[in-house]
């Protein structure tokens, strides 16, 4: 898996993750990230739209209607 995919599983299955909650999760599973690349990872994937923070918290971005996914697999806009 690339950082992207284990930041996303480390933020799924703790649902709410700080970001030490996350660095903890991921050296338990034996994927250790340094600080700059979980910063900037966790950075990539908000920006993406994949997960949503909010002080401090991560999440998975919360699901939207299936016409906005049908404009971005089209590309509508």
């Amino acid at each position: 898996m690339d950082r992207k995919a284990w930041v996303m599983r480390a933020v799924e299955a703790l649902r709410y993750a700080t970001f030490r909650d996350i660095q903890r999760y991921l050296d338990e599973e034996g994927e250790p990230f340094s600080k700059k690349e979980l910063e900037d990872t966790l950075k990539a994937l908000v920006q993406e739209g994949r997960l949503e923070e909010k002080e401090g918290l991560f999440r998975p971005a919360r699901k939207r209607g299936g016409g906005e996914a049908l404009k971005r697999l089209f590309g509508e806009e």
